[in-house]
């Protein structure tokens, strides 16, 4: 998966607004257009981890049995430590490499265009 080479931040970083407008021309559009990427690359991480942390499962719901598998660990430890989400789709969003449209948009400017035709 591209997340886990990613170089969007861990930490909160301050940014310039108006790169937000770029492509929408629009703020609240493109914070709507993050925050669905967002979670589709959460949904996507959610599943990898579980599909991962599935091979561990025991059957037995015996409490006494608990033990440490240290490469369950090991991988906890490391989509812990990947960047959240939404660092994430705001690095795709800021580089160009989130494909979104607005139908809403596009069905307005084509009624627009045929009222000036005729």
């Amino acid at each position: 998966m591209e997340y886990k080479n990613t170089k969007a931040k861990r930490d909160t970083v301050t940014r310039d607004m108006r790169q937000f407008e770029r492509g929408t021309d629009n703020t609240f559009e493109t914070i709507a257009i993050i925050a669905k990427r967002a979670n589709q690359i959460g949904s996507d991480i959610k599943e990898e981890l579980n599909g991962k942390l599935a091979e561990f499962a025991t059957s037995s719901d015996n409490l006494e049995e608990i033990f440490e598998n240290r490469e369950q660990i090991e991988i906890s430890k490391f989509y812990e430590a990947l960047p959240k989400p939404v660092s994430i789709a705001t690095e795709e969003y800021l580089n160009d490499k989130i494909y979104f449209r607005n139908p809403a948009k596009e069905e307005g400017e084509a009624e627009a265009s045929t009222t000036t035709e005729a």
